[in-house]
């Protein structure tokens, strides 16, 4: 019950990452826990022996949390993704490896026996270096992992090349955060494949596809609240015992993990994830959802990107307070908000911004975007 904590800081070669998840895939080495930051730390002990892979959660709302992954469950995210694409190919690494995203791309292709094709992901994305890698791809069924921001930079100015390499991926996972029904329908209407996706590190990435669960995965919605069953599931937190138990339980013989997603399951098992249960505001006793609210702006043509986050107020309690990418009048963008979701869903603080602060996986730093409306209102 060894643990290999392996440092990935910006120059670090992901390729150097194959042998040591190969050996813990293998049950012969230690389970290895790729991180950034070089001060983190690990405490505790692994539960048992088919530990393979320690990763910490994205942090995106306060403190990342160290999940524990069984060489089954990661064995069973694979399979599950090769049986819902119908395909095992070579893969292009774009995303760091200290992710679930990022290192879920060397370990499919451990388990597909392919060579992946690696980007420098502690550098910034660059469309061009992209494009470049992607012409190296030798296999002729080709994947690659990537979230939203990325794909947009690349269809924003493509290379010559771009759009042809882009085109030849037989599926373009994209997850991490929200895609924009515009960026959705223009991929789609250049002719890519690309598959929306919806998981966390605690099921081992992504467990539905296009609104579909993955093969093995049970998703079920209690009171607003997404619930997970499957044999992806993580084995729950490093050092944190009360917290897997409460994050991680038994209901009708299954083991279940409790989301912070809001959602619907319907009768035919689609699911829709419609936000989150912290993204959730209350102004003035009224519940107005951040992501309904980001919604709604980004139907504007001009908004390239909106984020909503919840403001303390003193004779509110909270009011809405969003950050938007792109050339917006306010007066229409709050007067479109405020027709399709009611006057309290209107936001009283707005930052126009040329990009959104993300985390290094691609998601949104909500805490960044909260401390600049913080600012803006003082």
């Amino acid at each position: 019950m060894e643990l290999l904590p392996v440092h990935t800081p910006a120059g670090y070669n992901a390729g150097d990452l194959l042998a040591p998840l190969a050996a813990a895939l293998a049950g012969e080495g230690p389970a290895v826990a790729p991180h950034a930051d070089p001060a983190q730390t690990f405490s505790g002990d692994l539960p048992n022996d088919d530990i393979a892979l320690v990763i910490s959660t994205s942090g995106s709302t306060g403190t990342p949390k160290q999940t524990m992954l069984s060489i089954d469950a990661l064995a069973a995210s694979s399979m599950a993704t090769a049986l819902s694409l119908k395909k095992d190919g070579q893969w292009l690494l774009a995303l760091p490896v200290h992710y679930i995203a990022g290192v879920q791309v060397l370990i499919r292709s451990l388990f597909a026996g392919t060579e992946p094709v690696l980007l420098d992901t502690a550098k910034p994305f660059d469309p061009g270096a992209f494009t470049t890698a992607a012409l190296e791809m030798t296999d002729k069924t080709r994947l690659t992992s990537l979230v939203p921001t990325q794909l947009h930079r690349l269809l924003a100015e493509p290379a010559a090349d771009t759009l042809k390499v882009l085109r030849r991926f037989d599926a373009i996972l994209l997850g991490g955060a929200a895609a924009g029904p515009a960026l959705l329908a223009e991929a789609r209407g250049l002719g890519l494949n690309v598959v929306t996706t919806y998981g966390m590190s605690e099921t081992a990435g992504g467990c539905v596809y296009d609104g579909v669960p993955l093969p093995g995965a049970d998703i079920q919605e209690y009171q607003g609240r997404l619930w997970i069953a499957g044999d992806m599931l993580a084995d729950g937190y490093l050092g944190a015992p009360e917290l897997t138990a409460d994050r991680f339980a038994f209901h009708s013989g299954k083991r279940w993990f409790r989301t912070d997603d809001t959602g619907s399951v319907a009768a035919d098992g689609t699911v829709s994830v419609s936000g989150r249960l912290d993204d959730v505001i209350v102004t003035g006793g009224v519940k107005v959802s951040g992501a309904a609210v980001a919604a709604a702006a980004e139907q504007l043509p001009e908004v390239h990107r909106a984020v909503a986050v919840g403001l303390p107020d003193a004779e509110w309690g909270s009011v809405v307070g969003l950050a938007v990418v792109g050339p917006v009048n306010l007066e229409r963008l709050r007067g479109t908000i405020r027709a399709a979701l009611g006057a309290p869903a209107a936001p009283k603080t707005v930052v126009v911004l040329e990009r959104i602060p993300l985390l290094p996986n691609g998601k949104t730093d909500r805490l960044a975007v909260r401390s600049l409306l913080s600012a803006a209102r003082s």
